[in-house]
């Protein structure tokens, strides 16, 4: 039996972790996220996440990385159920926002959690990677 290789010219290929920043949170800087293929959607490590009406209007507030010293707030913003890798249901918040990984700048869905019993801030998941056409080589930037 031969094995065949397949090329994808296009896609860009990423390791299990990468350095990554959000522009649009520029006082973090860079940061080491999970690529996490077994996810759907990303997450960013936030521990104050709040709603407050003004005028009206909800407005998100939320702090990432263990900064509680930076409010980020969005009007933009959606809420949903996210089930984790162990089953478990939980409501989350959604954000638009882009991100900086492997030389360019993105758009990514991300949801708010509180990731501080986990190793990585980050998870990047898999439908931000199909969309983008990325494929991860898991022997590239390794533990």
């Amino acid at each position: 039996m031969s094995a065949e290789t397949k090329t994808y010219p296009d896609n860009q290929i990423l390791g299990s972790i990468e350095t990554v920043s959000f522009p649009e949170f520029a006082a973090i800087g860079e940061i080491q996220g999970k690529i996490d293929t077994g996810a759907l959607t990303g997450a960013l490590h936030c521990t104050r996440v709040f709603l407050k009406d003004i005028d009206g209007l909800s407005v998100l507030h939320f702090s990432p990385f263990d900064h509680p010293e930076i409010d980020i707030t969005t009007k933009v913003f959606e809420k949903g159920t996210v089930r984790s890798s162990n089953g478990e249901e939980e409501e989350r918040y959604f954000i638009q926002t882009k991100i900086k990984i492997a030389g360019k700048i993105y758009p990514i869905t991300l949801t708010l959690a509180n990731r501080t019993v986990m190793q990585w801030d980050v998870l990047i998941g898999k439908r931000f990677l199909r969309d983008n056409k990325f494929l991860v080589d898991v022997n590239k930037g390794s533990e």
